[in-house]
């Protein structure tokens, strides 16, 4: 192609100037492309000039114990017959007289809830016996009683029994606990702070804030008369007494030292 048929055609020779303004115009776009994610990928990496947060974790304790004002009684009768029908009449009865029994000693209906009730083939497996012999059927009933006068707690256990009750078990607790939870608390974290103030004190820095809390909450209620009761020794009235009951919160803390 000669000189007047480029100009012509508009196509012009390519020169080495227009070659390299070229060239600098597509590194110009695809730095444009790549910078970004080289940037990002800078900025996830680790900063040397960047100082990490020190800090120190500690544990505190604190426990308050408290006379309980509520006990839970669970009363329990358990009868066994030669029959279901009679097991179960039998049961009825018995519970019947024992929840009759704990209202007239001041307990509310709605403070009375059956928890269970159970009836199961009772079996010989008596030596020499290739199969085991059906002998009978066990009828079980069980109330949870909330006593919240502890005054009349022994006549509860007492009455309970003379009506037909066969075990007698519970325990004492607050009906109420977060005021206690809440003076626990309180001491815990005291308690924490503490030993972190000692610790870097000990480290010759201080304390600056707190970067994490953990808690724990545990207590501790107190049982009383548990099983299978023998009337014959219970001709006496039952005493009571409530001790103190312990609630106790743990605090795991990291604070933040520099």
């Amino acid at each position: 192609m000669d000189t007047d048929t480029a100009r012509k055609s508009g196509a012009g020779p390519v020169t080495i100037g227009r070659a390299v303004a070229v060239t600098a115009a597509a590194s110009l776009v695809l730095g444009l492309l790549i910078g970004p994610m080289i940037a990002s990928y800078r900025a996830t990496g680790a900063d040397p000039t960047g100082t990490p947060e020190h800090t120190v974790t500690v544990t505190g304790i604190g426990e308050v114990s408290v006379a309980p004002d509520v006990a839970d009684v669970v009363i329990g009768v358990s009868v066994q017959k030669p029959t279901v029908k009679e097991a179960q009449s039998a049961a009825a009865t018995a519970m019947s007289a024992a929840i009759a029994a704990v209202k007239k000693d001041g307990v509310a209906d709605k403070d009375i809830v059956t928890v269970d009730v159970s009836l199961n083939p009772v079996y010989d497996y008596g030596s020499g016996n290739s199969v085991p012999r059906l002998v009978g059927q066990s009828f079980s009933n069980t109330v949870k009683v909330t006593v919240r006068d502890l005054t009349g707690l022994g006549a509860v256990i007492d009455d309970s029994i003379a009506a037909g009750a066969t075990t007698v078990q519970g325990s004492f607790r607050l009906n109420d606990p977060k005021t206690v939870e809440a003076q626990a608390r309180q001491l815990a974290m005291t308690d924490a702070r503490t030993k972190a103030d000692a610790l870097a004190s000990a480290s010759g820095v201080q304390v600056k804030g707190v970067g994490s809390i953990a808690e724990v909450t545990t207590s501790s209620p107190i049982m009383y008369a548990s099983g299978t009761l023998d009337k014959a020794a219970l001709s006496a009235s039952t005493p009571i007494q409530t001790g103190t009951t312990d609630t106790q919160i743990q605090v795991t803390v990291s604070y933040l030292i520099g």
